[in-house]
């Protein structure tokens, strides 16, 4: 029965422009700037992996406050750095100017790039598409927009990893959206494997980056207010809840911490994936 089969897959297909908006506010509310400049030995690493050289047109999606638009930028290419919160748009460009970057800044969502087939010769994203909601249409337009021949490359969070785990604990504390596959996929083998299957290859390394903090409960405190799916659990929860929650996130940071001084020291596994289209 069609209509029968139509109602199941209207019902299973989750309301990705509904989950879009609630996720574009949650990084709007914190400042992910605060972590995006911490992250940007991660872009540096995957530009070197990548080759990437001077003249290159290379396009950064999700780009946040443009960790690795600079890094790109750093390697002499011809930069275009996108995001769809447009107040890390200007954090990003705030950076550029600083060191005295040239290159283009336009608000883009990673599910319907507004660039041509064909366009770029490296289309990059550390941390950042892996969010959207609608993974295998951010997956076929990150090769879209790729030449071919050319490569797309990411920093993605693996399942185990510091980030893949701090996500199962707020969905243990907090709803989310139904129906959703976790952004730690992207972190996976399979997950790429799937995602990617029209690609001619894709390879990926596994790295670590170590997140620091003067103590576990000095980064939640820090993480609660700059962090926007951290920022927005706390704000679902009543004080009691906070609290619990709070505790957790502290029990998981002990947990993985390799600092015996009172600091904080957590090494978070990420894939650094190239796929050449």
């Amino acid at each position: 029965n069609n209509t029968m089969t139509d109602t199941l897959t209207r019902i299973e297909t989750p309301d990705y422009a509904a989950i879009k908006t609630k996720q574009q506010a949650a990084w709007t509310a914190g400042d992910y700037s605060a972590v995006g400049v911490t992250l940007q030995i991660v872009a540096e690493n995957l530009c070197e992996e990548m080759k990437l050289h001077a003249g290159q047109d290379v396009l950064d999606v999700a780009a946040g406050n443009g960790a690795c638009s600079l890094a790109a930028a750093h390697r002499m290419c011809n930069v275009t750095s996108t995001d769809y919160v447009e107040e890390l748009l200007a954090r990003g460009e705030a950076r550029a100017k600083a060191e005295g970057l040239a290159m283009t800044f336009q608000k883009a969502d990673a599910e319907d790039l507004p660039f041509a087939k064909d366009t770029y010769d490296a289309v990059v994203s550390t941390f950042g598409a892996m969010f959207a909601p609608d993974q295998q249409t951010v997956a076929n337009e990150l090769l879209r927009v790729c030449k071919p021949g050319g490569k797309v490359g990411m920093a993605n969070w693996t399942p185990d990893s510091f980030i893949g785990r701090l996500f199962k604990v707020i969905g243990s504390h907090v709803t989310g959206p139904k129906g959703l596959n976790p952004p730690s996929r992207w972190g996976s083998n399979d997950g790429l494997g799937e995602l990617f299957a029209g690609a001619a290859s894709v390879s990926a390394n596994r790295r670590i980056f170590n997140f620091q903090h003067h103590s576990p409960e000095q980064w939640v405190e820090s993480w609660r207010v700059i962090y926007g799916p951290l920022h927005k659990a706390f704000a679902q929860l009543d004080a009691e809840g906070q609290d619990t929650f709070a505790a957790a996130l502290v029990a998981l940071i002990n947990e993985m911490s390799l600092a015996r001084d009172g600091t904080m020291y957590v090494p978070s596994a990420s894939l650094e994936v190239i796929v050449t289209k």
